[in-house]
């Protein structure tokens, strides 16, 4: 009984060793089944085919952007002179290589500081517009490369400043501000053409000088505004003599006028007085107050006290 027992127990424990070793055994059995080599060789040669000429046709071709030009450097004959401008264009993969170039007008600032026929400084600032010469784009990149304008136009623009004010006098700069200008264009315009750049423009944008030379123009123009000033009061007192002497003059001819004028007509000081009566009378008239004057003080009684006795009437009654 007890040797059945044990049998029974030591059969339930060997079921789980069992069912791995199977489940072991087929799956050896289907690792020997599946094929032990790898993709065929065909097929793996067709990607590889694919894959480069993909990379040969799209590296092929290059395209040139608007605005832009570009020249081809070759691995083996260096900077070709040939300029290809804005499209697409094919070259040799892994030997050529293209090189673009901004063609479009592009403004530069450049300070100056120099010094005037008379020995005052200038600060002067010039705005050039430059864009460099697309048959020579080959040459520009071979001798200055893409930072052309930053290596050539500060030190040109400098040069050409300082050669033409150094020509003319600190007040000429100023007053011949548009011949200044002509001659500097005129000179870079010149200068730039050896290293294959064209300027479109050039124009002085500023132009101030030093502290002690401005303090020194604004006392000149003071001192000529006090001058001016000084004349214009002489001249103002000679006007006036000139005025009182002939109003002087006027009052004197008047009086002898008048003095005449009396002695011909003695009614002339009556209608003198009744012309003054009515500029009173028409004063007092206009006035909304009311007025009590004598008519003697106010000039109105332009008859007089004269009496004649073909006025005085007769008073009738008992007093006479």
């Amino acid at each position: 009984m007890r040797s059945a027992l044990r049998t029974a127990r030591s059969s339930r424990a060997l079921a789980p060793r069992r069912r791995l070793a199977t489940v072991r055994d087929r799956l050896n059995d289907l690792g020997s089944q599946m094929p032990q080599s790898g993709p065929p060789a065909p097929l793996l040669g067709a990607v590889a085919g694919l894959a480069g000429l993909g990379f040969v046709g799209y590296n092929s071709f290059f395209t040139v952007q608007g605005g832009q030009r570009a020249v081809l450097w070759s691995r083996i004959q260096g900077v070709k002179d040939t300029v290809y401008n804005e499209g697409m264009h094919p070259r040799i993969p892994l030997i050529e290589y293209p090189v673009a170039f901004d063609v479009r007008t592009r403004p530069r600032n450049v300070q100056s500081l120099t010094g005037s026929k008379d020995l005052q400084m200038v600060n002067i600032t010039l705005r050039v517009l430059s864009k460099p010469n697309i048959e020579e784009l080959a040459y520009i990149y071979k001798r200055l490369g893409h930072d052309y304008d930053d290596r050539v136009l500060p030190s040109i623009v400098n040069e050409v400043t300082k050669a033409v004010v150094a020509r003319y006098n600190a007040s000429e700069l100023l007053t011949k501000r548009e011949l200044v200008s002509n001659e500097i264009r005129h000179r870079l315009v010149t200068r730039a053409a050896d290293f294959r750049i064209i300027l479109d423009d050039v124009a002085i944008t500023h132009l101030s000088f030093s502290n002690e030379y401005t303090a020194a123009v604004e006392a000149k123009q003071v001192a000529q505004q006090d001058a001016e000033r000084a004349r214009y009061i002489v001249e103002k007192a000679i006007q006036e003599k000139k005025s009182i002497i002939v109003k002087a003059e006027g009052e004197a001819q008047a009086a002898r006028l008048v003095g005449k004028a009396i002695e011909n007509n003695p009614g002339f000081v009556q209608l003198r007085k009744i012309d003054t009566a009515k500029e009173i009378a028409g004063t007092v008239a206009r006035n909304q107050g009311k007025v009590y004057l004598n008519a003697d003080s106010l000039l109105i009684n332009v008859l007089g006290n004269e009496v004649t006795d073909d006025t005085v009437k007769p008073k009738k009654g008992y007093w006479k």
